[in-house]
């Protein structure tokens, strides 16, 4: 049995946010919140909301042991892009583009 969570539309590049995400692969849950919990990134906060959605998820829907939880699958990809200008000299503009993440996470039970 499986437990998902998903979080779209997270205004964070993704390349940023896989790093926080490779931090926690293949670990339990209680060791993937502490962590997440000691981590000084800025995905961070927001994976760890999501890693207890996932939680709950898994207790309340399939009635899973939490304690027996680890983090299966993890996955960050790219959302839609914000594009934004910069005017510079010479009645010039440059773009700025402002990432969006979705980031899917699966938790597993311990056989």
């Amino acid at each position: 049995m499986e437990a998902k969570a998903t979080l779209k539309y997270l205004r964070i590049s993704p390349r940023k946010a896989q790093i926080v995400c490779d931090l926690i692969r293949g670990k339990d849950a209680s060791t993937a919140r502490a962590i997440l919990m000691q981590t000084p990134k800025a995905a961070s906060e927001s994976v760890i909301k999501l890693l207890d959605s996932a939680v709950a998820n898994a207790e309340n829907n399939h009635e899973m042991d939490t304690e027996k939880l680890y983090v299966s699958y993890i996955h960050v990809g790219p959302g839609p892009i914000l594009k934004r200008i910069q005017p510079v000299s010479h009645g010039r503009a440059y773009r700025i583009n402002k990432r969006t993440s979705h980031i899917s996470i699966t938790l597993s039970e311990k056989e």
